[in-house]
């Protein structure tokens, strides 16, 4: 299959879209299909890529790391148009999720879209963040769904919330996977001795983009408590991200900076000695939809503690291959990390041995296995259709070309007028209650 991915988020970006478009897409080609993306540009971007196109963006888009497409790639139709797509799969509700929804209905291709972020946790990014703008979003992605053909959801729990929140497309639980064998190799006491941690320190760690809503205050709270109360602990903290500073803060106001390692950027092979460097991992976000830095953790053998929530506890086993807390509080997780730092040998080799159990259920081979027979599956269903249009006389084909067009704009504003109007009413039926 010729596969068209989507996406406003790709590699050098780091974050969990661009690492599962660029798994799935690597996955892909590995089993002998061809894949093009399409991203913004961004800064820093590897010379020479493969398939991929490269949008005009704006970069550090209202002081974040993101970039957002400018409306001007019009040498996106001749590119898709010469690459001959199969699939279109978008990634994004917005921006090129658009132009994937414009250029699947232009030319009757099948639309897949994974619905990788609960995009009200991200607002604050945008100027006027308010509960009106969080409404709005959770329309416009759930309205976006339900124009596809299929929505890939990372976990159980989102596919649930999605079917609470009212999309009637098909959903499939689609993970991402992790390449099992690139994380059991490396090497941890080497990683340890380049970042000058003691050889018998017990290191929790935690890897990931650096930023508000990943809970990272309390994070680095509840780690730079723990340290205070043991002398042999340290934290490696792989990342970049706005939370960098209030990170350092928190351990320089507790006098702990010299047990504090930060490493911005990491890349395979160094990323797997990274994970093995560590004895354990944490990871306090309630934002995810699916536990990517989770599985790769497993992988290298690295059990985690984790608070409760979505696309989490669809991996971390309590008892089975770390701790997953019901409980938020700094106490409570300090309290875990002390349970798990003194462990017996044989009771921490069971945790990793349930986490490497894990990381092989979430196998990137398996998941992308799973995914190219739900592409084939809907696109035959959707040649079907076309084979059952083409009946239809033929005199009506130029009317029936040019009506698509406007229909999909129409769908498009649509989309946008529900969520702005859902948005409205809901602060509005707020506003109006009685103290």
């Amino acid at each position: 299959m010729n596969i068209m991915m989507m996406t406003n988020t790709f590699t050098p970006h780091v974050g969990g879209v661009a690492r599962s478009v660029e798994r799935f897409t690597a996955a892909y080609r590995a089993q002998g299909h061809r894949v093009m993306v399409v991203a913004p540009k961004f800064e820093k971007m590897a010379e020479g890529e493969l398939d991929v196109v490269r949008i005009p963006a704006i970069q550090h888009f209202n002081g974040s790391d993101f970039s957002v497409v400018l409306p001007l790639h019009a040498h996106l139709a001749s590119a898709a148009l010469a690459f001959h797509p199969d699939i279109i799969h978008s990634h994004h509700p917005f921006l090129l999720g658009g132009t994937a929804l414009r250029l699947a209905r232009r030319h009757d291709l099948p639309l897949i879209f994974t619905h990788h972020t609960m995009y009200e946790q991200y607002t604050h990014y945008v100027p006027g963040d308010s509960r009106a703008l969080k409404q709005f979003v959770i329309q416009l992605s759930t309205s976006y769904a339900n124009l596809c053909d299929l929505v890939f959801a990372p976990s159980q729990s989102v596919a649930e919330l999605l079917r609470a929140r009212g999309v009637r497309t098909p959903i499939e639980v689609v993970a991402t996977g992790v390449d099992v064998k690139a994380f059991t190799q490396g090497s941890g006491p080497g990683f340890r001795a380049a970042m000058a941690i003691p050889e018998d320190a017990f290191v929790i760690g935690h890897l990931g983009r650096l930023a508000p809503e990943k809970n990272l205050r309390f994070l680095a709270q509840a780690v730079a408590d723990y340290l205070q109360t043991d002398s042999r602990a340290h934290f490696l903290l792989i990342g970049n991200g706005p939370s960098e500073e209030i990170i350092q803060k928190i351990f320089s106001r507790r006098g702990l900076v010299q047990r504090l390692h930060h490493v911005t950027v990491l890349e395979q092979p160094l990323l797997a000695s990274g994970y093995q460097a560590m004895d354990l991992f944490i990871f306090a976000s309630r934002s995810e939809t699916q536990g990517m830095v989770l599985t790769e953790a497993m992988a290298a053998g690295v059990p985690v503690v984790a608070l409760d929530a979505p696309g989490v506890r669809e991996v971390v086993v309590d008892g089975v291959n770390g701790r997953l807390l019901k409980d938020e509080s700094v106490d409570a997780c300090v309290t875990a990390l002390r349970f798990m730092a003194h462990l017996s040998s044989a009771q921490m080799t069971l945790l990793k041995e349930g986490a490497r159990r894990t990381a092989r259920d979430f196998s990137q081979e398996s998941t992308a296995a799973k995914a190219l027979a739900l592409y084939e599956g809907v696109r035959q269903r959707k040649q079907r259709g076309n084979r059952q249009a083409v009946t239809y006389h033929e005199e009506y084909g130029i009317w029936e070309g040019m009506l698509r067009r406007i229909r999909v704009e129409w769908d498009i504003f649509k989309n946008v007028l529900d969520a702005a109007d859902a948005a409205f009413h809901g602060e509005e039926s707020e506003d109006t209650k009685q103290p």
